[in-house]
């Protein structure tokens, strides 16, 4: 069992499986160039397991995917396959913006995936492509299908930005209700790779928007989800993320690892530990050792609540939000 020095226990790995993203979001990379990091900077599948089955053994039971974009990375059904074969009951889930889900949902499905989240943040092809910067609702919209149609559960996330898509918050709310999906709304978290002209919407804005057409009840929180959740009176359940409450800290039980092998605590900071040489040379004992010290140094909470309005140097796409 891993359990840091504010007594939590972390149960959770997330592995960015590349920094590679076909979407250019205003919130998250706008001006990053489509790039490759050479392909000896990245830890293989085969790597990236052995450090998974060292998670596993010292108590970690949740994992997810995450980019960048991970349907960018080849074969990627390999690699989940090989996790669930060596633990058949790992709660499994990917992130993903889904724009080629659609050709690769059934793999993911036969190859154990259970779980996925895919991030809409409009439901009108102008909106998409300003923020993204690239056409792709249509896209998107079908691997959503595909993804239903496999059997695979579905969360949707959207990120309501002033401006830009606050006028949908109610739509992608009840395109999601008429699906039996479960959706998070996410408040915009300030960094220096996304655009500088950007307002997100905070918790008290997108309930009263959501209570201008539906009565709801405050469900609190669920064990060390990270979501805020509401129940409308038909029984739907919405969350919301907020960053910047404390709440969003207090329970956390994650940590996450890129596809470069840097392994961090915090999705805030940017202090991390390379697990690359240990893996490198199958040296699992220096592997556990820098999973426990990471473990160890987990910082209690992130800065974004911090009166002096820090904002994080974090790139998300390399550790997946």
């Amino acid at each position: 069992m891993l359990i840091d020095s504010f007594n939590r226990q972390v149960n959770y790995l997330r592995i960015s499986v590349t920094e590679r993203c076909n979407f250019r979001c205003q919130y998250c990379m706008p001006e990053k160039p489509f790039s490759w990091v050479p392909k000896e900077k990245i830890l293989s599948f085969e790597a990236l397991f052995s450090f998974v089955k060292v998670c596993i053994d010292e108590g970690i039971n949740k994992v997810r995917i995450t980019g960048g974009e991970p349907l960018l990375r080849e074969d990627l059904h390999t690699f989940i396959a090989m996790i669930c074969d060596y633990k058949s009951d790992i709660d499994l889930a990917m992130t993903t913006n889904g724009y080629l889900l659609e050709q690769h949902a059934q793999k993911l499905k036969d190859a154990g995936l259970q779980r996925i989240n895919i991030s809409i943040d409009t439901l009108q092809p102008e909106v998409a492509r300003k923020i993204t910067q690239k056409e792709v609702l249509k896209e998107v919209l079908l691997g959503v299908d595909a993804a239903l149609q496999v059997g695979l559960k579905v969360k949707i996330n959207m990120v309501p930005m002033k401006g830009l898509n606050e006028h949908e918050i109610l739509d992608i709310l009840e395109y999601c209700k008429a699906r039996d999906m479960s959706v998070r709304f996410i408040e915009y978290m300030e960094n220096v790779h996304a655009q500088v002209d950007i307002s997100g919407m905070k918790s008290k804005e997108l309930l009263a928007v959501i209570g201008s057409k539906y009565a709801f009840t405050d469900e609190g929180f669920d064990g060390h989800s990270p979501s805020h959740y509401y129940r409308l009176d038909d029984g739907y359940v919405f969350g919301i993320i907020e960053p910047y409450n404390d709440d969003f800290c207090v329970t956390c039980n994650r940590i996450r690892l890129t596809a470069e092998g840097l392994l961090i605590p915090c999705l805030y900071f940017d202090e991390a530990m390379s697990i690359k040489e240990a893996v490198g040379q199958g040296n699992i004992a220096e592997a556990a050792r820098i999973l426990k010290e990471v473990v160890r140094t987990k910082p209690e909470k992130n800065r974004w609540g911090d009166s002096e309005g820090e904002i994080s140097k974090r790139a998300f796409y390399e550790t997946g939000g």
